[in-house]
């Protein structure tokens, strides 16, 4: 499995807290239960271009990785 999706879970809150996740061209589209628990630091130590939230919504901005990441993090949940 991927280290860098592991962190990237880590950074949404752990496993139990997404709730949803998709890739879209560059980006990771989540869902999260608790968007308190997520670490947008994290995910930019984790490798991300940039994080946009709006509530239970997180984007997760990777590049051209993203569908093989969505992959390696779907196979972790």
């Amino acid at each position: 499995m991927s280290v860098k999706a592991q962190r990237i879970i880590d950074g949404l809150g752990g496993a139990e807290n997404i709730t949803d996740l998709e890739a879209c061209i560059t980006r990771l589209r989540t869902e999260v239960r608790d968007p308190s628990a997520v670490n947008v630091q994290a995910l930019k130590q984790a490798g991300a271009h940039g994080v946009l939230t709006s509530g239970p919504v997180v984007q997760v901005v990777v590049g051209a990785e993203a569908e093989s990441l969505a992959d390696d993090i779907k196979d972790m949940l």
